[in-house]
């Protein structure tokens, strides 16, 4: 008996989704994860913070719990969650959103995004756009929904988009521009003349945008800036953010998704076929969250910063080139010097060579382009300094 149908094995083996073989196939974040156990290595691959978040929100998930909040919360979210989020894009971007009918909370921003595409996709003849290297769900997401991907290189070293190639991969097919700003993996932060091309071409096509805002508070330069706060962009944007990078609470997977009513409604018909509702005694904590001071958001992004300077410096003192970053999570760096020409295998081989995991950006790529990366390597800054200096201690052993 063939337990997985054709259709959804050729549809999961072209997003990766399974092996040759129709095992399921680990992701590289798994494998680097499993390689770190294995050689007590320094895990600096996947994006996970070790440090928990603030006390007064952990203290509002533990009063949550206390006092009840353990059965299935409302479909789009609890009231005062909703009305959080609006409050904080509201305070921070002046962007008024309805909390009633074009808020809804998710189980992370990864179910944000699935949700999004399965809703508004219609078929084979769909394209979504988006940014490459990308982060590894998306393709997996297109290619579940039944669309086409389309990608648009990002060039080093800012990795801003070359807009002649941004405008040529947009087309009357396209029914999705993605946009992931702060960007993962390269920690890019997309320029005023970049943004406003993503939304010139999607008005001329009649395109949805779709933004991947988790890293807003991680920042480091300049404030962010939201895609639907660009002119012309709020009717035909969705904005798509969550609480674990902000609040150190990756585990609570507490998302939300924003944009015109009747797009949100579109959403949540797929939504509740999905997860239905979750997390209840983390939402009215993600809410206390939301309205901490500004001096705790500014002090998150100053904190990530300078983790990323101590990770730089370390990263170059080991002989790699070093691509800093606007914002998020991670690092990349260029390990071609150190003989890493091929990013994958450096990265396979670096936990028994010296005791730290990394992941490739190729894992970030299309196969056909990963020939533009090869030499990649993207570290994850969101640990304990303490970490980060036995990390540097480590790959010192590279010279």
């Amino acid at each position: 008996m063939d337990v997985i149908p054709g259709a959804w094995r050729r549809t999961a083996a072209g997003a990766g989704l399974l092996s040759a073989d129709g095992s399921v196939a680990p992701t590289i974040f798994a494998e680097m994860s499993a390689a770190a156990a294995r050689t007590a290595s320094v895990n600096l691959g996947q994006g996970f913070p070790d440090e928990d978040g603030p006390a007064e929100v952990l203290e509002a998930a533990r009063d949550a719990i206390a006092h009840g909040a353990n059965q299935y919360p409302p479909g789009r979210g609890i009231p005062d969650l909703l009305a959080a989020i609006g409050e904080h894009q509201r305070r921070f971007y002046g962007l008024e959103v309805d909390p009633d009918t074009e808020i809804l909370v998710t189980a992370g921003a990864t179910e944000a995004l699935t949700a999004t595409l399965l809703a508004l996709i219609d078929g084979p003849d769909d394209e979504v756009v988006v940014f490459e290297p990308y982060y590894d769900s998306y393709a997996a997401v297109v290619a579940l929904a039944g669309a086409r991907l389309r990608t648009v290189p990002l060039r080093r070293p800012d990795f801003q988009p070359d807009l002649d190639q941004l405008a040529a991969a947009v087309n009357a097919r396209t029914r999705v521009i993605l946009v992931n700003d702060p960007h993962n993996p390269t920690g890019t932060v997309f320029s005023a003349e970049v943004q406003a091309e993503v939304v010139r071409l999607a008005t001329v096509h009649d395109a949805i945008i779709v933004t991947d805002e988790v890293y807003e508070h991680l920042s480091f330069h300049s404030p962010h800036v939201p895609m639907a706060t660009r002119p012309g962009a709020a009717e035909r944007t969705l904005t798509i953010s969550s609480a674990g990078k902000t609040f150190s609470t990756t585990g609570w997977k507490i998302g939300w998704i924003h944009g015109p009513a009747a797009l949100i409604t579109a959403v949540l018909t797929v939504k509740q076929f999905l997860t239905y509702v979750n997390g209840s005694a983390f939402q009215p904590a993600i809410a206390v969250g939301l309205r901490l001071p500004e001096s705790y958001f500014d002090d998150a992004a100053a904190t990530m910063l300078r983790k990323h300077e101590l990770l730089g410096a370390s990263l170059r003192a080991a002989g790699f080139e070093v691509l800093a970053p606007q914002g998020g999570y991670f690092t990349v760096a260029d390990a071609t010097a150190l003989g890493g020409e091929d990013a994958a295998a450096f990265c396979r081989a670096l936990p028994e060579r010296v005791g730290v995991a990394a992941i490739p950006i190729s894992a970030f790529v299309t196969p056909e382009n990963q020939g533009q990366y090869a030499g990649l390597v993207r570290f994850a800054a969101c640990k304990r300094v303490e970490v980060i200096e036995e990390a540097a201690r480590r790959l010192a052993g590279l010279r």
